[in-house]
């Protein structure tokens, strides 16, 4: 009996992680886009076909327009707790939305932020190892705005990334318009505090985690009883 009731209780819950599994997956697909294209552009040793490319050339600066294009898409994974309160909403079952669901929704917005947190650490990185550390800051306060600004568009306006390439002129009305307006700019201006009260701690913790990573990989090279190699510090 006992059995039976937790083949029921697991198919209902397979059923509850279904309702969201499509778009979930789809705007983690998009979330890492940026995570993935950091790497390409400002990690050493880039991917093959930027190999003869060099840093500042047009085709490096179209990567990293596309890369920016595409950045909001990560933090915007904050943004989808609204469909969590829908599912609250439609579920009575205390122990589904507190084994299955909301588990669910903290790994997907875990994953999708912690895409932002890497690129922005890998951009610092690229700043670093060319002599620019003290744009480092600056640099970031500038993309949490910009993804700040991309998520208000993409939630409230409805664009997506394509529409900065399809419809640039359109995209960039909407946004001065948008800009203007008071009830926009505290939105953004929460968006902005939001990211970066959130990306703030998570990038410590994913630097310590690098680091830690990186000290155990010289130490399993070098072997037992060599002398101690202090690693090299990654971009905070």
């Amino acid at each position: 009996m006992a059995a039976q009731q937790g083949m029921e209780w697991l198919g209902v819950a397979q059923d509850a992680l279904s309702w969201n599994l499509q778009w979930m997956l789809w705007n983690t697909f998009l979330a890492v886009i940026p995570f993935g294209l950091s790497l390409v552009l400002f990690r050493q040793g880039r991917g093959r076909w930027l190999a003869s490319t060099k840093r500042g050339s047009l085709l490096w600066w179209l990567g990293v327009a596309v890369f920016v294009a595409f950045l909001p898409n990560a933090p915007y994974v904050l943004t989808d707790v609204i469909h969590l309160i829908d599912d609250i909403r439609r579920e009575s079952s205390i122990w589904l939305l507190t084994l299955v669901l909301m588990p669910q929704y903290l790994v997907f917005m875990l994953i999708g932020f912690e895409a932002y947190v890497l690129s922005l650490i890998n951009v610092g990185q690229d700043l670093k190892a060319h002599g620019q550390s003290r744009w480092v800051m600056l640099v970031e306060l500038f993309l949490h705005a910009l993804s700040a600004v991309g998520v208000y568009l993409g939630r409230f306006e409805r664009f997506n990334s394509w529409d900065f390439v399809t419809h640039p002129y359109t995209v960039l009305e909407r946004t001065i318009d948008n800009l203007a307006t008071k009830q926009s700019l505290m939105l953004i201006t929460i968006t902005v505090l939001v990211i970066m009260g959130l990306y703030w701690p998570l990038k410590q913790i994913t630097v310590a985690l690098l680091l830690q990573r990186q000290y155990a990989q010289e130490i399993g090279t070098q072997g037992i009883g060599t002398p101690r190699i202090v690693p090299k510090q990654v971009s905070e």
